[in-house]
Formats: structure tokens, C-alpha cells, sequence
């Protein structure tokens, strides 16, 4: 299984894509979507009434995951 290994953010400060340890950079909806299919481990999938989310298991919302760029 992948981990995801670093972020990118955009200009607020929200993250826009992953990096996973396989080396790929994916959209956040293709992570969510490779997590809820268990290709990616590691993170927590939080279900809400507006939208699904990730978080790291581990830490608080990726905030000390290296930048991809």
C-alpha cells in the first residue's frame, strides 16, 4: 500500500494534491478516492454531510508534511 509523503497547497493554504511513496502526485479527490479503496493507508476518511475528507492518522491535517515543490 501507498503512504502519502508530502502536499501541495494552494494560495489559502488548502491542499490541492499529495504525493504518495510510489512517487505519484495525485488530486485530493483521487486520493480520497485510492483511500476509500485501500490504496492508500495512512489516513482517516472523514464522512460529512457536505463533503469527504482526509486526514493523516497520525498528525493534525498534514500541517508537518513536507511540500511536494
Amino acid at each position: 500500500m501507498e503512504q502519502i509523503i508530502a502536499v501541495e497547497r494552494n494560495y489559502l493554504g488548502q491542499i490541492i494534491s499529495f504525493k504518495t511513496s510510489s512517487g505519484r502526485v495525485i488530486s485530493y479527490r483521487k486520493a480520497l478516492l485510492d483511500a476509500e479503496s485501500g490504496i492508500i493507508d495512512g489516513v482517516n476518511i472523514t464522512e460529512s454531510t457536505e463533503e469527504n475528507g482526509l486526514s493523516a492518522k497520525f498528525e493534525d491535517n498534514f500541517e508537518n508534511y513536507p511540500l511536494i515543490y
